[in-house]
């Protein structure tokens, strides 16, 4: 698909409700936007799912990624009574603290299931596993989406979940890069700041993304870090991309902003889209379906570049699709009912 088609414009949407309006049908076939994003509001019956996701692509006339935050515990976008209620990541590692092997093996297996839900509504794109690490004082908006305090456990846990993913099918994207767990404020309403020396976060907030460097996807964090760029977050900073998620980290993944719509960014919206860009992003993420925004991100946009696009090739390789065990569930279950209560 990446290679084929040289309009495709490097950018996610969004989109208002459970269906198309012809409006969006409309914005979306002009446009040709990469792929699309799944949020609370679409999401009804799985027939109704499937076929939103059908619409965005026969919109675009490809095959395009579909997107969605399934994570588990707070951040899952398909819920009951049509999908089952998956744990919060710190569940797995609150396993590992008793069996570490088996910590591992319960999480990749939970992500392939929740892959299996995925893959059947048509959805290719997980963002997850969040691998961040957080530290004493952080805001709560990481929390129990984390796994543990401990970057090598992470690592291996979002390994874990990276695996399971690509296992049913869904490519996972890693986030956020280089390190949310030391913001202490919501990068949703305000742009947090790290103090934190170099020394301190390649020590600590990096590993994970090394260890996870060759994942299909990765999203960017809209974190300021002083040690690196006294005044751009991550996501429009140069320097943070191409000499730290690029170089010290890296990554090799197809690397997307986090949601432009974020507080945390400032600039309006084709200011912040050709920022992201021009920083190193290989496509940008705009989630609220909010037309007149997507409208000023659509006017900054440019076609996926050549190194974007062999990483979004690689990325599209990647999916095995494998079968789940008998009794994955069941057996799921059982390994989790010691921890959850």
């Amino acid at each position: 698909m990446a290679g084929s088609d040289a309009s495709i414009q490097a950018a996610i949407f969004g989109c208002a409700s459970l269906r198309l309006s012809d409006a969006e049908k409309s914005f979306f076939a002009k446009v040709d936007p990469l792929g699309f994003i799944l949020f609370s509001r679409n999401i009804d019956t799985p027939a109704q799912v499937a076929a939103l996701v059908a619409e965005f692509r026969e919109c675009v006339g490809r095959d395009a990624p579909v997107l969605i935050d399934q994570e588990g515990g707070r951040v899952q976008r398909l819920r009951p009574p049509h999908w089952r209620k998956r744990p919060p990541m710190a569940v797995f590692g609150a396993l590992a603290a008793k069996d570490r092997a088996l910590a591992c093996r319960a999480a990749r297996l939970n992500a392939h299931l929740i892959a299996a839900d995925l893959a059947a509504l048509g959805i290719n794109v997980d963002c997850a596993p969040l691998i961040d690490v957080p530290t004493l004082g952080s805001h709560d908006i990481i929390g129990d989406r984390a796994f543990a305090p401990d970057p090598v456990l992470v690592g291996e846990l979002g390994r874990a979940v990276h695996d399971g993913l690509l296992d049913g099918g869904v490519m996972p994207v890693v986030k956020h890069i280089p390190g949310h767990g030391r913001a202490v404020v919501d990068s949703h309403l305000d742009l947090p700041v790290v103090d934190a020396d170099m020394e301190t976060l390649v020590g600590w907030d990096f590993p994970p993304f090394r260890v996870l460097a060759d994942a299909p996807w990765a999203m960017t964090a809209h974190i300021i870090y002083r040690a690196i760029d006294l005044e751009h977050p991550a996501t429009i900073s140069p320097r943070v991309i191409g000499d730290v998620i690029r170089g010290v980290i890296g990554c090799r993944s197809f690397l997307l902003s986090d949601d432009l719509s974020m507080k945390a960014l400032s600039g309006d919206f084709a200011q912040r889209t050709h920022a992201s860009l021009a920083a190193g992003c290989d496509a940008v993420l705009h989630c609220n379906g909010d037309m007149a925004e997507m409208e000023a991100v659509a006017g900054a946009l440019r076609p996926l570049s050549d190194a974007a696009r062999e990483r979004l090739d690689r990325a599209l390789s990647m999916p095995r699709a494998t079968s789940l065990p008998d009794g994955a569930q069941e057996c799921l279950d059982r390994w989790l009912a010691g921890v959850i209560s």
